[in-house]
């Protein structure tokens, strides 16, 4: 598996809709620094799907969904 394949199957393990499903940073450094095979990442919590009928995409999104908030301070110098 090329190297870039292999961050895209790492970063898709990395957005489970379940976080007990998402890696820990340290088995993330492991799976980067090995060959071994990668775990088979599951559905993430949502997805652009492809309407073949219409050719138009579909957002799909699970029922359960979480809010997060951010506060966001901008400096300023004087």
């Amino acid at each position: 598996m090329s190297e870039v394949l292999r961050c895209i199957h790492l970063s898709l393990l990395c957005v489970q809709q379940r976080p007990e499903d998402r890696p820990s940073i340290s088995s993330i450094v492991v799976m980067l620094g090995s060959e071994s095979a990668l775990p088979q990442p599951k559905q993430p919590g949502f997805f652009l799907e492809k309407d073949s009928s219409e050719g138009q995409f579909l957002m799909s999104k699970r029922k359960s969904s979480s809010t997060n908030e951010i506060t966001i301070t901008s400096l300023e110098a004087r």
